[in-house]
């Protein structure tokens, strides 16, 4: 399959024009090859996550974060170096659908709400033409418990953090994948009982007035590329998608 064909695919999910202006989502490396035949997808373009889809022999690599937020020389051998050494070796190319993804409410980020059973969602910060960040929701009643119950089904919440006056009774969440502690007014103006997000800071969670469940910056969104892998397998019959797992860089300490 022809890589513009398989770009089309990627962004009529993520399309570009709904990329936050700071954002480098799109093509991040090129590759002389145009015909594909292995997409795969990770989250992060770690040398790890490239090498094992070099290795289950990946011709095109899609990921939810770039490579780089501002281009920079490879000048010293670090990550972003052996990142693209991978790929210039193997003559892989590197895709990134970053906020693209993010801000399309109909598309992959929309998966919690549709697992947690969300009505009447509305975007948190919308942008334009039906795009934004952050979806809020309302849910069938339910406790704190009974939420991370459900939530532990598809996230891993070992080292999430609760910040805020927790609710005895949850009947509308909202959340962002990521980073979205600066939507927790948002949040609280939509009317959620619960904010549910990753990477809330000190002073944020000290000053929120919306109950916050901080799950990390990694679990709702390895869950969302998991997801976009398992909806693009079938428009891209011709093509072999692979999605590369990978593991959260904090881990609990007991």
């Amino acid at each position: 399959m022809q890589l513009a064909e398989i770009i089309a695919q990627i962004e009529n999910v993520a399309p570009l024009c709904a990329a936050a202006p700071w954002d480098m989502s799109g093509m991040q490396v090129a590759a002389r090859r145009t015909e594909i035949q292995h997409l795969a997808l990770c989250l992060d373009p770690t040398p790890q996550s490239l090498a094992a889809a070099v290795a289950l022999g990946a011709t095109l690599v899609l990921s939810h974060h770039p490579l780089a937020l501002k281009p920079r020389l490879p000048a010293q051998l670090d990550s972003y170096h052996a990142a693209l050494s991978l790929l210039f070796q193997h003559d892989v190319a590197l895709y990134a659908a970053h906020t693209s993804l993010d801000a399309n409410p109909e598309g992959c980020v929309s998966w919690l709400a549709q697992e947690l059973g969300l009505t009447e969602k509305k975007i948190l910060e919308p942008t334009s033409q039906g795009y934004g960040f952050g979806l809020c929701g309302n849910c069938p009643p339910c406790t704190l418990e009974g939420l991370l119950t459900s939530l532990k089904q598809h996230v891993h919440l070992g080292t999430a953090t609760l910040s805020g006056s927790c609710p005895t009774r949850i009947q509308r969440i909202a959340y962002c994948t990521g980073s979205g502690a600066s939507l927790i007014n948002a949040a609280k103006a939509a009317g959620a009982d619960i904010f549910i997000t990753g990477d809330v800071k000190y002073h944020a969670a000290l000053e929120a007035e919306v109950c916050v469940l901080d799950v990390g910056h990694h679990s709702l969104e390895e869950e969302m590329m998991r997801r976009f892998a398992a909806l693009l397998a079938p428009r891209l019959a011709a093509v072999r998608v692979s999605f590369i797992p990978s593991q959260s860089p904090f881990t609990h300490v007991s």
